[in-house]
């Protein structure tokens, strides 16, 4: 297993307009996201960087190449691989209770934290209500405990392991535990397991209280509904995502990160075995033939009956799509609002598919 940070790969000159750029010329306009930005990574390593439409509105300057974005949900990828070296470390075991690591944590209407376990929660199957869902149109900063207080105020959905159904309080719940058992913050070892150890050069945890986005971005919007008016969202407190979902860095980070998850320099053989396997079908949030792992979702591919291996995310302001395939091949798009319509979404894995059957 590879240890230390690798060399970022060398970027390839375009070599004018391709599909992957007509596709992501296609997903700007008016009715819909100002901006959009995309990286692609050959089997070599090689990547190429796109962008398209207008990254601030109030001055008409161009997207950032490679810019940074609020990366949303596949923060709970980079949670998983924390939990899941600390599993192969001997630390966390996926089977025990959570009321394990977090005695009388986790107790509700219907919930026992003594019947759900570890790996229930990294595989979205623990039955806890989801507490974005209660979150309403509040902005401020939430600690992660008392995100999961919010959830547990509400029953049950079903018996742990009976569905499967996506809750980000699953995802809280596992950075709490991380925090537990290594007596570290969750942001600092994620920075040592994963941003420093692999090069990730624009991705960080924004610390409590930072609700900029730093370095070169485009800027977020807020869009009530298809063709409505867009507001700048880009400044917000992103404490509610945490674990879940508050990560930021740039679509090319994202390719290396999971490029370099499949080819197994963040886990050990074992534990990357159990986080692409028993996956539980995710068609309802992911698309046609979504598989969700530990943290990793499957999505078949339009070209060779191949798949790939990602997660995405949704952040007020961005959506990121995106993964990798185990022959190095990997591409993220990202657009600068958040998108409340699968066909919508179709539309920014159709270029995603594209760039990895190209």
């Amino acid at each position: 297993m590879t240890m230390g940070a690798l060399a970022p790969p060398p970027a390839f000159a375009a070599s004018g307009p391709d599909t992957v750029q007509q596709g992501l010329n296609a997903l700007v306009h008016p009715d819909g996201p100002p901006g959009a930005l995309a990286s692609v990574t050959d089997r070599d390593g090689r990547t190429r960087n796109y962008t398209a439409g207008v990254g601030d509105l109030a001055t008409g300057s161009k997207v950032p190449r490679d810019g940074r974005v609020r990366i949303g949900s596949n923060t709970k990828t980079f949670t998983a691989v924390v939990v899941l070296q600390l599993v192969g470390e001997g630390k966390i075991r996926l089977d025990d209770p959570v009321d394990t690591y977090l005695p009388g944590l986790v107790r509700g209407d219907g919930i026992d934290g003594r019947r759900i376990t570890v790996r229930h929660l990294l595989q979205q199957t623990s039955g806890l209500p989801n507490y974005s869902n209660y979150l309403g149109e509040e902005v401020r900063y939430f600690a992660p405990r008392e995100l999961v207080d919010i959830a547990l105020r509400h029953k049950s959905g079903f018996d742990p392991g009976k569905k499967w159904e996506y809750s980000n309080t699953n995802y809280v719940l596992a950075g709490l535990i991380v925090e537990k058992v290594t007596r570290h913050p969750l942001a600092e070892e994620m920075d040592r397991r994963i941003i420093k150890r692999i090069g990730l050069r624009h991705t960080y945890f924004p610390s409590p209280g930072d609700a900029t986005v730093r370095g070169p971005h485009p800027k977020g919007y807020y869009q009530d509904s298809a063709g409505g008016p867009l507001t700048d969202i880009t400044e917000i407190d992103p404490s509610w995502g945490w674990a879940a979902g508050q990560l930021i860095s740039t679509t090319s980070d994202l390719d290396r990160f999971f490029g370099e998850l499949l080819r197994g320099h963040l886990l050990r053989p074992a534990q990357l075995a159990e986080m692409r396997g028993a996956t539980r079908p995710a068609d309802k949030t992911f698309g046609p033939g979504a598989r969700y792992g530990l943290g990793l979702v499957s999505k078949p591919l339009p070209c060779d009956d191949g798949i790939y291996w990602g997660h995405g995310g949704s952040f007020p302001g961005y959506e990121t799509r995106g993964g990798a395939t185990d022959d190095g091949r990997a591409a993220n798009v990202a657009v600068t609002v958040q998108l409340s319509d699968e066909a919508s979404r179709k539309r920014v894995d159709s270029v995603v598919e594209t760039a990895l059957c190209r």
